[in-house]
């Protein structure tokens, strides 16, 4: 590095300098990457690891904004570092194209959906394009497309011959605005999760549902097994599916002597304290409930009443924080454990989508059983006690209620002195043994319904004939294609029932006239299976090849929102495990590792069209270039926390960017330069060997992060710190010529400067490789290797604490003995004055971290 003339102006400000043009540098490297198709692609037949990084796909809304680019700056940074470690990346992107906001901005806008959808992925495309993302384009999905959607028809069959689709009458959510069906899972508070001010009504309608509970046991318990998953992911996917173990128990209702007796279920987890239930309570909307009221014009009024109360209270969202009311029908049922009559009563906070929708009411032992027994003045009645510590000691009766399994029974008949747990088994047993009841798993999770009355979606393959009743349209008929021009409105049902040339069809079976189902696949569907896809994007005769899919599942790293939790990541897991007991793939689940990115706040609001905060990338690309839009995404937070735009933090990257570009331009070799041979870092002059040390130590902190917590800001601002102390030693004018820095670690260090960047600024780095000379390519060349014993500071500033509290710091070799460290401290003048007039105790060293003086 050649000595620089002294200036009290940083080299880097002068107006003479080397200006970093990042548009003119981003468009020569964008044209280059355009014209290679094969540089983001994954090898075929590679002996290489493989590594299957992807990003949820997004939904294409018109354009990106900063929010995106988060995301998929993570992903590509994580993507372009797996590369360079030698592994076979595959690094896809497609578009979750159907759905509801396309079919409204064609009401609005008097666009087809399918021409404002495929105008915004060309849009969409072109951002991320010039972004620099290196995707695989070739793998590119688009689900609104035929060849996508006939899998989904395809898949439909397959699930319905499988009995895990059918149709049924049920009571579902219906969003006013959206004039659709939504899944339970799509509805926050009582309100639409696409319309945060339209409360959800309910309907009755025919509806197609996938048999989603019929898996619900195995998601909840290979949780267990994703241990690179959030945990907040898995708690928020345990609590929604909801599993508990429990006993079903059966009680009659209590009438008259040769007359039908009903029977109410109850579902408890707490069998053992049946024989305090003093009263069976049931939803509002319990089928019991409509003939109890069928002839009693006050119970029915009252109980509409009670059913108004509990839909105000999931408005709000918090059902469990209702003040609870109830109705006595004066009816009773039998409680098959003791043969007590128990009065059954109507209860608001009871759901009729959870469990059975009828409890046992035991106020002793549950929260709101008491609360609502004391506002009734119902009976509690005490079933368990404390369990004693030892065989003479008394125990009083408990404060109410007593909720807990650490007690024994007691006015339990045969049961009473049995431990909570014991008495659960035995209970159960007796329940299964006298036909009555039997042990039990239940979940909160229900059947996914996935019909849509709307038009912009995936036609749900299926006839209806006078004569054969329901008829799955056959295999090579696939696929139902959506027709193009149809009149698009939100009254009237369906918008393909209004379609004759759609709705008319022939029967397979009989080959008379049939009716084609007009409701529309809910659109999760389209992204429960699409990174599998990915792997044989344009195979025509089935949805992927199988021996693909072995190669490249499970996907080692999954990013995206967790506000994809509950819906997207739960029905993609269901879907994982039918098709592996399809036998079309092995892995039990679609991601080994999943990672949730913070979102990016702007004025104290998420990024998003709807707040009207949205900072686009076109303009961040247009005055700071791709590279200041994405490292600033990365750099502002650690990429698991939220971001707080600021336009100020973007300018000071593309500042740091150009000053890299100027201190690399000043100081490469001209080509030809023979290569000097590297010096050993025993002969390095100090000024050096510090910049090579702070080179392994920066190798060291990026290297880690990418193998650990992914703090990325942290990550940069290492790389940003080298680069200080390049500039540093540049501008150092009195340096003799012993101190300068020889050739070829300059060489090393730019060298590995530019491979660092490369996953974060990529357009600057394969510049910079460029100019360094460098001939293989900047995507494929090895990433730096740390070395430890170069990383090693040479002297280190040791804490010294007296009595445990800091009271100096004295400097050591970094490899110094425990005594020297001792002496060092004691030496120390400032050390010495705090111990005067003190009796040393004793001295606690710890290598190169602390010494300790104990005095008294």
């Amino acid at each position: 590095m050649p000595q620089q003339e002294s200036s009290s102006v940083p080299r880097d400000s002068r107006p003479d300098e080397i200006r970093y043009d990042a548009q003119r540098i981003e468009a020569k490297w964008s044209e280059r990457w355009r014209q290679d198709d094969s540089l983001y692609a994954a090898e075929p037949d590679s002996i290489k690891p493989k590594y299957y990084v992807l990003e949820m796909l997004p939904y294409p809304s018109g354009a990106l904004h900063m929010g995106h680019v988060r995301n998929y700056a993570i992903g590509d940074a994580l993507a372009r570092y797996m590369w360079m470690n030698g592994y076979n990346v595959l690094h896809p992107m497609g578009w979750d194209s159907f759905g509801l906001p396309a079919e409204n901005a064609a009401i609005q806008n008097n666009t087809p959906p399918r021409e404002w959808t495929l105008r915004n992925i060309a849009n969409m495309k072109r951002q991320m394009k010039r972004l620099g993302f290196a995707y695989d384009w070739a793998r590119e999905v688009t689900t609104c497309l035929p060849d996508y959607y006939k899998w989904n028809q395809w898949f439909f069959l397959k699930f319905y011959e499988r009995n895990l689709a059918y149709r049924k009458k049920s009571r579902v959510n219906w969003c006013p605005k959206c004039a659709t069906v939504l899944a339970n899972e799509q509805v926050v508070g009582g309100r639409c999760w696409r319309h945060e001010d339209t409360v959800v009504e309910q309907r009755d309608l025919e509806q197609w549902f996938l048999r989603i509970t019929q898996y619900a046991d195995e998601p909840a318990c290979d949780l267990e097994k994703l241990d690179g998953w959030p945990e907040k992911v898995r708690t928020m996917q345990r609590n929604w599916i909801g599993r508990s173990e429990g006993t079903l128990v059966d009680f009659k209702l209590d009438v008259p002597a040769g007359s039908h007796a009903a029977t109410i279920t109850v579902f408890t987890t707490r069998v053992d304290t049946i024989y305090g239930a003093t009263s069976i309570q049931l939803a509002p909307e319990h089928p019991l409930i409509a003939e109890f009221a069928a002839h009693n014009d006050l119970l029915r009024a009252e109980v509409n009443q009670l059913i108004a109360e509990q839909r105000k209270a999931k408005e709000v969202g918090d059902i469990g924080a209702i003040e609870k009311h109830g109705v006595n029908t004066g009816r009773f049922a039998v409680n098959p454990y003791n043969g007590e009559r128990v009065p059954i009563w109507v209860a608001n906070y009871i759901l009729m989508d959870y469990g059975t929708g009828a409890i046992m009411s035991v106020p002793a032992h549950d929260e709101r059983d008491y609360e609502f027994a004391k506002k009734y003045e119902l009976e509690i009645r005490l079933a368990i006690v404390p369990r004693a510590a030892n065989i003479d000691e008394t125990i009083a009766e408990p404060p109410l209620p007593f909720t807990t399994l650490n007690g024994t029974l007691v006015n339990s008949g045969s049961f009473s002195g049995l431990d909570c747990e014991a008495a659960i088994q035995d209970m159960a047993a007796k329940a299964e043994r006298d036909g009555f009841g039997k042990a039990t798993v239940t979940y909160r999770l229900k059947d996914w319904g996935i019909s849509r009355q709307r038009y912009w979606g995936t036609p749900i393959p299926m006839l209806y004939c006078e004569k054969d009743g329901i008829v799955p349209v056959p295999e090579e008929d696939l696929p139902v294609i959506l027709p193009e021009n149809v009149d698009i409105t939100l009254t009237g049902g369906s918008p393909l029932g209004r379609v004759p040339d759609f709705v008319h069809a022939t029967c397979p079976r009989c080959g008379g006239p049939a009716r084609r189902e007009t409701d529309t696949m809910d659109t999760f569907v389209d992204s429960s299976w699409y990174f599998y896809r990915y792997t044989d994007a344009h195979n025509r005769q089935a949805p992927f090849d199988s021996k693909k899919i072995a190669y490249w599942f499970p996907i080692d790293q999954y990013i995206g929102g967790v506000e994809h939790a509950i819906l997207h990541l739960i029905y993609s897991r269901f879907w994982t495990k039918v098709m592996r007991d399809m036998g079309l793939i092995k892995n039990d689940e679609p991601a080994d590792r999943l990672f949730t990115q913070g979102m990016v706040i702007k004025g104290g609001a998420k990024m998003s069209k709807s707040v009207g905060n949205v900072v686009s990338p076109d303009d961040m690309v247009a005055r700071y270039g791709a590279d200041s839009a994405r490292m600033y995404s990365l750099f502002a937070a650690p990429p698991d926390r939220d971001l707080d735009w600021q336009d100020l933090g973007i300018e000071g990257i593309q500042r740091f960017l150009g000053r890299v570009y100027r201190f690399v331009a000043r100081n490469t070799r001209p080509a030809g330069t023979p290569p000097e041979k590297a010096l050993p870092a025993t002969s390095l002059p100090p000024a050096a060997r510090q910049i090579q040390r702070k080179l392994h130590q920066t190798i060291k902190r990026v290297t880690d992060d990418f193998q650990g917590r992914w703090h990325f800001n942290t990550c940069i601002a290492a790389t940003m710190e080298l680069v200080n102390e390049l500039y540093s030693l540049e501008d150092n004018a009195t340096r003799t010529a012993s101190e300068s820095v020889p050739a070829s670690l300059l060489a090393e260090v730019q060298r590995d400067l530019a491979l660092l960047l490369a996953p974060f600024a990529p357009y600057l780095a394969h510049e910079l490789w460029e100019m360094l000379g460098e001939k293989e390519s900047l995507l494929r060349a090895p990433w730096p290797r740390y070395d430890a014993a170069l990383a090693r500071e040479d002297e280190i500033e040791v804490p010294v604490q007296i009595n445990g509290k800091l009271r100096g710091l004295v400097r050591a070799p970094a490899d110094a003995a425990p005594d020297t460290l001792e002496a060092s401290a004691r030496a120390d003048e400032k050390i010495k004055a705090a111990v005067a007039g003190k009796q040393i105790v004793k001295v606690i060293v710890v290598p190169g971290k602390l010494v300790n003086i104990v005095v008294r």
